[in-house]
């Protein structure tokens, strides 16, 4: 057993909990004083620490026992989106779920296994969008993470569907989870959102990043959204959430619906 750990800010906290939500093995632990965190993942293997610190920095070291309160935590129970998308950690026997699709997310070093609300949320929105169109619809999946909304967009209905994300770990593991799951049709690579060269739109844009990200990136986004095209926001924090809004109409957007979570924020809206 290995774990990776590495000292941070508190203010930091919501960034790690985002970066590791859904993954079992992952501790988080005030420091006394209140200004510091310890953050820690615990590893099989030393491979897997060493992938974690080449991320993100921080030591890796050996531990001669296992730490069983970690590695015993349960496994988040299937998630069921509108009745139509079951999203599960673990494999599911057929048949289980009839007349719904199921996508197998394991946690892992990639955000998205599908109970975190941010990601929740957008996949209800993506059910509704794709009820309301005809099948077909192109998708574009910004900061895909584990690939679960790219995923869940194929298997909606989508025909093209291009996802990306800068974490090169997430591209591996969001193409293993398309693997994984037996989809074809999507592409998926590594890109910065900042100097991605496209001129293709898409009738439909997911992004669930960081609101500092959004505000920035939404000008791009209008140039990648068809006309009257669905955007989807997510990853906000509820405090962040009126910059992101003002924003967004400043490009011209306009708001079909948010909804707040925790202290999360999602939201659509309608491309100009």
């Amino acid at each position: 057993m290995w774990v990776w750990s590495k000292l941070s800010a508190v203010k930091w906290v919501d960034a790690w909990e985002e970066r590791f939500y859904g993954n079992p093995n992952s501790v988080i632990s005030g420091i006394k004083g209140g200004k510091s965190v310890r953050v820690e993942v615990y590893c099989e293997t030393q491979g897997g620490a060493l992938e974690i610190q080449e991320q993100f920095g921080g030591t890796v070291r050996e531990l001669k026992s296992r730490n069983w309160v970690v590695m015993s935590a349960p496994k988040a129970e299937p998630l069921m989106i509108r009745g139509r998308l079951i999203i599960s950690q673990v494999e599911v026997a057929e048949g289980t779920y009839p007349d719904k699709k199921v996508i197998v997310v394991p946690p892992e070093m990639a955000f998205g296994t599908g109970d975190h609300p941010t990601t929740a949320t957008c996949l209800r929105l993506l059910v509704d969008y794709s009820e309301s169109v005809p099948s077909g619809w192109s998708c574009l999946d910004l900061g895909t993470g584990s690939g679960v909304l790219a995923i869940a967009g194929k298997l909606l209905g989508a025909g093209e569907v291009k996802a990306f994300d800068f974490d090169a770990k997430a591209v591996e593991v969001a193409a293993l989870n398309i693997e994984r799951n037996q989809i074809t049709g999507i592409e998926i690579f590594e890109a910065d959102v900042f100097e991605w060269e496209n001129s293709q739109r898409f009738q439909v844009v997911a992004a669930n990043l960081f609101s500092t990200v959004l505000v920035e990136a939404l000008p791009l986004m209008t140039k990648w959204i068809e006309s009257k095209g669905r955007l989807i926001l997510s990853g906000i924090l509820a405090e962040q959430w009126q910059e992101v809004l003002d924003k967004a109409e400043e490009c011209g957007f306009q708001l079909v619906s948010d909804k707040k979570i925790g202290k999360w924020m999602t939201a659509s809206f309608d491309a100009p």
